[in-house]
């Protein structure tokens, strides 16, 4: 008979008791060392790179956020999210057409960008 020891993922202890299944039917377990509860070969929930480009070119080709959520099942404020990442990293540039610079960004540059409006 083979014996498998799990450990704790937390503390690392080996004393971990079966609590149960998951709704997955994975197997839960619960530590009595720091009584925290995981289950056995979690996995993780976030959607891949692949099909996050996937739908964040779709939402570069004027597809709403509510069509956005009707085809592809992703709820409109993940991809919010996405956006204001994908944003944030890109470099800034200059719009003359704006009076007042942002908050932030005053904050960031300082106040040599006063009555320059910056877009990120």
């Amino acid at each position: 008979m083979v014996t498998i020891t799990l450990h704790c993922s937390h503390c690392g202890s080996d004393a971990l008791v079966r609590d149960g299944h998951a709704p997955n039917g994975k197997q839960k377990y619960r530590c009595h060392a720091c009584r925290r509860r995981s289950r056995e070969n979690p996995t993780p929930n976030a959607y891949p790179e692949a099909r996050r480009e996937e739908i964040l070119h779709a939402y570069q080709e004027r597809s709403s956020l509510r069509g956005l959520r009707s085809t592809f099942g992703v709820y409109r404020a993940t991809v919010s999210s996405w956006i204001k990442k994908r944003s944030s990293a890109s470099t800034l540039t200059y719009n003359p057409a704006r009076s007042r610079p942002r908050g932030s960004l005053c904050r960031l540059l300082g106040t040599s960008v006063r009555g320059k409006r910056w877009i990120l």
